[in-house]
């Protein structure tokens, strides 16, 4: 809702100025108007009102209240009162400020013109009709409140303007920066994970080529920089695309999985509860966890067996990874990049990370994060 500097709502502000004027308008006419019959006061009074409550919608129809206002000037003119156009300066105000420049020229010229006519036909008398309708002072009126709402619409481009221009340069900073560390990490990272790569397939050939057995650890190492390439490369590609959907989420958790079992761990996963669509930042979230807490486990815990479980919520998804790793019950864990990351991730989600050894043995990565994200 558009608000103001007090917090006052525009459209509460619209109706408050609509019966101001309103108000004004028929004291007005209660002081200045001239003998009539009955039918003409009950006209003119209905017209004062009309136009001053027309006002309230000047924000979202500023054209059609300025023909109703301009109207309701002419018609209690007519009906015999002598009373300003007020409502119809605001009307222009509002027109000219909603950019309507050259349909309130043409309104205004068309209601000067009329406004004698109207005041003639009530006072019978032309050179009193003219007195009466005061075009030298309107008109005055007019192109005051014309050059007011024009000002004032001039003034708002300008900021607008000058806002836009604000968040271009704040864009084009971002763009360069995302630049830049792409090519940092081409010219670093990509060149040590080729050599990588290329090592551990050397490798890998060489012993199967002698009729060796390849040992788990270097195809998991092979496999491992295969990964880390293709991870790099969309990294890559994002960065330098502005490409903010990232190329891995829940339907590439069973690939970690797979791929962990490879390295001589026992890693199996459970999905539980109605699969459904879940948010793009929630599906890369829960990948995140689930991929740093199996690199995690094959670093550190010295463990046999790891768990991963993706529980399908209505409000929730929960992604929960259990090792049998060498952690005991009341020790801390030691909060490495890889853990703040996670804990980073799932907060800035609005959800809970609880990382912490089992009662047992072994360690648990559990997320927990709600559904109400946007995609």
């Amino acid at each position: 809702m558009d608000k103001g500097r007090f917090g006052v709502p525009a459209g509460a502000r619209d109706w408050a100025v609509a019966v101001g004027v309103a108000a004004a308008l028929l004291v007005a006419g209660l002081s200045g108007q001239r003998s009539a019959t009955n039918l003409d006061l009950l006209l003119g009074y209905a017209l004062l009102a009309g136009g001053g409550l027309a006002l309230a919608a000047g924000r979202r129809a500023p054209v059609a209240v300025l023909a109703v206002t301009g109207l309701c000037a002419v018609g209690y003119q007519a009906a015999g009162f002598d009373v300003p156009v007020v409502a119809y300066l605001f009307a222009v105000y509002a027109a000219m400020r909603a950019g309507h420049r050259i349909i309130t020229l043409a309104a205004s010229v068309a209601m000067l013109a009329a406004l004698p006519l109207a005041a003639l036909a009530s006072l019978h008398d032309m050179g009193e009709a003219y007195a009466q309708s005061r075009g030298a002072l309107e008109l005055a009126w007019l192109v005051a409140a014309g050059a007011a709402g024009e000002a004032l619409r001039q003034a708002e481009w300008r900021a607008d303007e000058a806002e836009r221009t604000r968040e271009e340069t704040a864009r084009r900073r971002a763009d360069e920066e995302r630049l830049r560390i792409a090519r940092e990490l081409h010219d670093s990272l990509t060149h040590q994970i080729s050599i990588v790569k290329v090592q551990s397939e050397v490798a890998v050939h060489v012993a199967r080529r002698r009729g060796e057995q390849v040992p788990h650890a270097l195809l998991a190492i092979q496999e491992a920089g295969r990964e880390a390439t293709r991870e790099l490369r969309a990294t890559l590609e994002a960065l330098r695309d502005d490409d903010t959907t990232p190329p891995h989420g829940l339907d590439h958790v069973p690939e970690l999985v797979e791929r962990a079992g490879r390295t001589g761990l026992e890693a199996t996963l459970t999905i539980e509860g109605q699969r459904h669509d879940v948010p793009a930042a929630v599906s890369r979230t829960a990948y995140r966890v689930v991929q740093e807490s199996l690199t995690n486990i094959a670093r550190h815990a010295a463990a046999a067996t790891a768990s991963v479980r993706i529980d399908y919520r209505p409000d929730a998804l929960v992604v929960r990874v259990d090792d049998d790793g060498t952690a005991r019950p009341g020790t801390a864990p030691v909060p490495g990049v890889g853990l703040l990351g996670m804990r980073e991730r799932v907060t800035a989600l609005g959800g809970r990370l609880r990382a912490e050894p089992r009662s047992e043995r072994g360690f648990t990565v559990q997320a927990e994060l709600p559904m109400d994200q946007t995609s």
